[in-house]
């Protein structure tokens, strides 16, 4: 007769052994790592909490008049003045938008200027004696219209507005570089 024992008797004790020293591994990854739990050391793409740097074009100031708005008075003004970054390629072109909208997102209008980079640049010394800042001063009129070409109603409605340098490539322009926004609000009355 065969006596099958020793043989399995020794495979289960080599599958116990390695079973523990799997769970000994897990063990000690998971002490490594701090007891964190696997899905918090993923990385996402969420906020970090490391502040982005200021880019280089930057919108110095914004004056929005006038306030309130009437229509019938005339247009409503977007004063942006650009500081460009201080080497800039002379074959960019500088564009400056504001968007406008009412809250309910329902009356809306998107204003854009595109002009060369250099044009209008006025050189800015610099204190430190640093290579000196080239400014820019853009003036953006909304006529009070809509979207649609209709008077917008009165009411309360928000504006962002960007500035971004532009290259000109094989399929189109591309945006090279873009400012922090300026945001803020305009009251319009009747």
């Amino acid at each position: 007769m065969i006596n099958a024992t020793p043989f399995s008797s020794t495979i289960v004790i080599r599958a116990l052994r390695a079973v523990r020293l799997g769970l000994l591994f897990l063990l000690g990854a998971a002490l490594l790592l701090g007891g964190h739990p696997m899905d918090a050391l993923a990385k996402t793409k969420g906020k970090s909490s490391v502040p982005r740097p200021e880019p280089d074009l930057k919108i110095l100031s914004l004056h929005a008049a006038p306030m309130p708005y009437r229509p019938q008075d005339g247009p409503f003004h977007f004063i942006a003045t650009v500081q460009l970054p201080k080497e800039v390629d002379e074959q960019l072109m500088l564009e400056v938008s504001a968007l406008v909208t009412s809250s309910s997102m329902t009356s809306l209008r998107f204003l854009s200027i595109r002009q060369p980079v250099n044009e209008h640049a006025q050189t800015a010394t610099s204190a430190a004696g640093d290579t000196p800042q080239k400014h820019v001063q853009v003036d953006l009129v909304w006529d009070g219209l809509d979207h649609n070409k209709q008077q917008v109603p009165a009411g309360s409605y928000e504006y962002e507005v960007r500035v971004k340098l532009l290259s000109n490539g094989d399929k189109g322009q591309r945006t090279q570089m873009l400012s922090w926004p300026k945001r803020g609000k305009v009251v319009v009355k009747n």
